[in-house]
């Protein structure tokens, strides 16, 4: 399937399966510019969702607008996540549903719809960096729900031991 027959598009379950068993899954690591906390993004995606609603868009999903397109949009359909960096460490992902074009403040824009579930990670500190990086299954944090321990802890106390190299 052409990267462009994937826009706007969300494949059926039984069309999934093969799309995954053709495509390696790869996840996209990107910056949350804004946000203090896992809990400040779950906030504006409310938002976002809740305005989705009454304008009656085509997707009723939270959505992160990025300039560049991904070259690998198969790939990224094959059940990849988006990672987000908050305060320099990756804390939460969310599953990436379709990628579309969004128009918003800055323009028309490549869209990545999400699910509205937020799975916290083990956090893992990340360096800034600009625009989105593709991250490879292999070197993404586990879901903290995988993880013995550590999913009760406060996300601040969570954020200092990783920074002092103690998780």
């Amino acid at each position: 399937m052409a990267a462009a027959a994937c826009r706007g598009r969300r494949l059926p379950a039984r069309e999934r399966a093969v799309h995954n068993a053709t495509h390696m899954t790869v996840h996209i690591l990107k910056l949350c510019v804004g946000a203090d906390s896992v809990e400040d993004l779950a906030e504006w995606q409310i938002g976002q969702v809740k305005r989705a609603k009454k304008e009656k868009r085509p997707h009723i999903a939270p959505v992160c607008g990025t300039r560049m397109w991904p070259k690998r949009v198969e790939d990224v359909l094959a059940g990849g996540s988006l990672y987000w960096v908050i305060k320099g460490v990756v804390l939460v992902r969310q599953r990436i549903i379709a990628i579309d074009d969004v128009t918003d403040d800055h323009g028309q824009r490549c869209g990545l719809y999400l699910d509205t579930q937020l799975v916290r990670t083990s956090p893992q500190p990340r360096r800034a960096f600009q625009g989105w990086r593709y991250l490879d299954p292999k070197d993404a944090p586990a879901d903290l729900g995988d993880l013995k321990g550590g999913a009760d802890l406060p996300e601040e106390l969570r954020r200092k031991l990783v920074e002092l190299g103690a998780w």
